[in-house]
């Protein structure tokens, strides 16, 4: 398969875009090349999501495109794996019968290999497994080879699954139970990452809080003297210690599963960035609990404020639901009064989407209307970004240290950066910067989504290798 091409188009979040990575490693180790637009690829992979209704809309209407484009290149291969194939299943091929092969969030693994088969049968392939095996080790993403975007960063996969029961959630359905991935394999990638150069990781799980409480348990019932008890504040600390490694990030945390020893970790080991995401959801304490997020406003803020004691200048974003089914005008007005008090840097904020196969998909009666949805989220994105217009504001006047991630997209004379806590800060510098490179930067003005700076001093250049295209003669 050496004169194949392979494009993989992304749909989704970090976990998603991590799977990409993975799938994109495999193809090559199978032989194949990447390919500068889905139009000249012989193979295009759409990596999907379904945690929303337009996630849908958007798979249906990329194969459509892709319909007419086949019809033209017979041999084109068109895959379709992710979350929406885990749940959709023969379900793809019904409404789009062009596509080639479907695999799930369980087989990542077996990417490369469904494709050859595909091509060598001839034949469309559909293949779902149920669940991952607890003690497969390749059933992890980051146990696969990868082609990573970024050399300066990964992610590290942890955790896959989770164990939670939220109602307006799918990931439990498409991702299965939770199962963490063992500690050492954790720690050896973070080193082998930082030996290629790799500075910054961020850990990924659906609940990173909990990574671990499943593998002390097995421990315990395999008759070892131990407590079961979540290992993430271990996994901080040993992943900071890792030498070369400068920055330390995670997502995404649950509320009721924020710990002491977390906020401690947090706290103690430097390399661990000031930001955490801590999802709200819903400010009313009835919406919650029909949410089933294990959790009060009051205990939410608790816990906030605890981790703030513990980090004065800790960012804090969040993720909120607007109509979620019965919310009345109290509830949303609860809502507005925690993400005040909160007082957030920055938020995802999301008008309830019903997914089939959730609990909250079924309160059809109590769906909140359209327009009144609309109304309520215009609402909180003003008290969100007056709050993260503040936050910003305060960082005025202050020297940061910013990880370089390239020219501005809108403006290609301006270097962008990235602060520990997560802050993008847009300055000039006297000559381009190399992605990778960390440099220190006095903010100068504030908007409600960044930072404007200028270039104090590099105190570290980029130390991942560049890769050189080679082409034979």
């Amino acid at each position: 398969m050496s004169e194949k091409t392979y494009f993989v188009r992304t749909f989704g979040c970090q976990m998603n875009e991590h799977d990409s990575e993975r799938i994109a490693g495999l193809l090559e180790a199978d032989g194949m090349r990447p390919a500068d637009s889905v139009e000249s690829a012989d193979v295009v992979v759409l990596n999907t999501c379904c945690i929303r209704e337009n996630a849908d809309n958007k798979l249906y209407g990329h194969l459509g495109q892709l319909k007419a484009l086949k019809a033209r290149r017979p041999d084109m291969q068109i895959v379709v794996g992710g979350c929406l194939a885990q749940k959709d299943r023969e379900g793809i091929l019904e409404r789009a019968p062009h596509v080639d092969v479907v695999f799930g969030t369980h087989n990542v693994g077996r990417a490369a290999e469904l494709v050859a088969e595909q091509r060598a049968a001839g034949r469309s392939i559909v293949e779902i497994l149920e669940e991952t095996v607890a003690d497969d080790h390749e059933a992890f993403p980051s146990a696969l080879p990868a082609r990573r975007e970024v050399p300066y960063a990964a992610w590290v996969t942890i955790q896959i699954g989770c164990d939670n029961n939220c109602a307006f959630c799918i990931v439990p359905a498409v991702r299965g139970r939770e199962i963490s991935r063992p500690f050492d394999d954790v720690v050896d990638e973070v080193r082998t990452l930082a030996a290629e150069g790799v500075t910054e990781v961020t850990l990924l799980g659906q609940n990173v809080n909990s990574y671990g409480r499943d593998l002390t348990l097995a421990r315990r019932r395999a008759g070892e003297d131990v407590r079961v008890r979540p290992l993430f504040a271990d996994l901080l600390r040993a992943v900071g210690a890792v030498d070369g490694i400068r920055r330390v990030r995670f997502t995404s945390p649950h509320p009721k599963d924020l710990r002491p020893e977390t906020i401690a970790a947090m706290a103690e080991v430097p390399e661990v960035c000031r930001h955490l995401h801590l999802p709200l959801q819903s400010g009313s304490d009835r919406v919650l609990a029909a949410m089933h997020r294990g959790y009060t406003a009051e205990r939410y803020l608790e816990r906030l404020a605890a981790a703030r004691a513990a980090m004065p200048d800790l960012a804090v974003t969040t993720d909120i639901i607007v109509g979620f089914p019965g919310e009345t005008d109290d509830d949303f007005e609860r809502t507005l009064e925690v993400v005040a008090e909160a007082g957030y840097d920055s938020a995802y904020t999301f008008i309830f989407s019903p997914r089939p196969g959730t609990e909250a998909a079924e309160r059809v009666d109590e769906f909140v209307p359209a327009e009144v949805c609309r109304e309520r989220f215009e609402r909180l994105r003003v008290v969100v970004e007056r709050s993260a217009l503040a936050r910003h504001r305060a960082r005025i006047g202050q020297v940061e240290e910013v990880l370089v991630e390239g020219p501005s997209r809108k403006d290609p004379s301006v270097t962008t950066g990235r602060t520990e806590h997560n802050k993008l800060v847009h300055f000039r510098t006297p000559e381009r910067l190399r992605p990778g490179t960390y440099a220190t930067v006095r903010v100068t003005d504030a908007a409600p989504h960044h930072l404007v700076g200028e270039l104090v001093e590099v105190t570290a250049p980029a130390r991942h290798r560049t890769r050189i295209p080679v082409a034979a003669v």
